[in-house]
């Protein structure tokens, strides 16, 4: 156990050594974002200039940004990002959360079959060609719904949430069921306060997942009108068009615009991108470490 009066020298060291690898690890994260928003906010002449280290800007300078949000492409790919992530999230926590709860039900006929065949799918991925063709046949190519429920049951997420809620104590349930609680109710007023935290984790790993989603969307979605804002980003990133991101309108009308450096644009392009996520992830940050540690100790 740890405690505050580390009398031995070798408890110190190891103290110092711990926060060392810790701060340590926090720099090598948090540098390359901060580098990222510094260039997006330097004055495009000092841009150039500016080192891969840098965490401060040059100067500042608005004019990326102005670019960017007020761009069409980039405001409608933040809107269907927003249409993919939310109702998949919300599909993908009911749908784990409840198939989770029935499959954690030891007296539930044909368990072992089903948890097999989860199981197989962690081992056997069955390709993006096979399912394109799943999508295909059914009527949900250049359709929203081709993002959102290819992966709507993730089979790792499943898996934690069953041995979650197996580890329920059955006092519990029995009460419940003498109350008169049917399954459903057990689940709502019972499982789930007790699992808030886990839940908030996997709600967590659905939102991060979704939105980040590219590949398939830029597979399953033909029209450019309907591409979330990752596949914009991947569009210009790989490309780098810089007048298509900017618009010719205000490349021919702002000699300012074409001062901007490429290498900004894509800056604060990936900022953006990564912005939503930065900013709900403290909200859910004390559920995730509950989540985490939730069946390492037992009171």
């Amino acid at each position: 156990m740890f405690t505050n009066n580390r009398s031995t020298p070798f408890e110190r060291i190891e103290y110092v050594l711990i926060l060392s690898v810790l701060f340590l690890m926090v720099v090598i994260t948090a540098q390359p974002i901060l580098h990222l928003v510094a260039v997006s906010f330097s004055d495009p002449a000092e841009v150039p200039g500016m080192s891969g280290l840098e965490v401060l800007p040059r100067g500042l300078s608005t004019d990326v940004w102005s670019l960017l949000i007020n761009n069409p492409n980039v405001q409608r790919g933040f809107v269907n990002a927003l249409l993919i992530t939310v109702p998949g999230t919300v599909i993908a926590v009911l749908g784990t959360t409840l198939m989770a709860w029935a499959l954690a039900q030891k007296r539930l006929p044909g368990r072992r079959p089903i948890l097999l065949l989860v199981i197989v799918t962690v081992v056997f991925d069955p390709g993006i060609i096979p399912e394109f063709f799943v999508m295909k046949n059914i009527g949900l190519l250049n359709s929203y719904w081709s993002v959102i429920l290819f992966r709507a049951v993730f089979a790792w997420y499943l898996i934690i949430l069953i041995r979650l809620f197996e580890e329920v104590p059955e006092e519990l349930l029995e009460a419940a069921e003498l109350d008169g609680a049917n399954p459903f109710q057990t689940l709502w007023y019972v499982i789930v306060p007790v699992a808030k935290s886990s839940i908030a984790m996997i709600t967590l790993f659905y939102l991060v997942l979704n939105w980040n989603e590219f590949f398939r969307a830029m597979i399953y979605l033909n029209d450019p009108d309907k591409w979330p804002l990752q596949v914009v980003l991947r569009q210009f990133v790989v490309e780098g068009d810089k007048v298509g991101m900017v618009g010719l309108a205000n490349v021919s009308a702002n000699t300012d615009v074409n001062q901007i450096s490429i290498r900004a644009l894509k800056a604060g392009m990936i900022t953006l991108t990564i912005a939503p996520l930065v900013l709900i992830y403290p909200f859910i940050l004390k559920y995730f470490t509950k989540g985490t540690m939730s069946g390492a100790v037992k009171g």
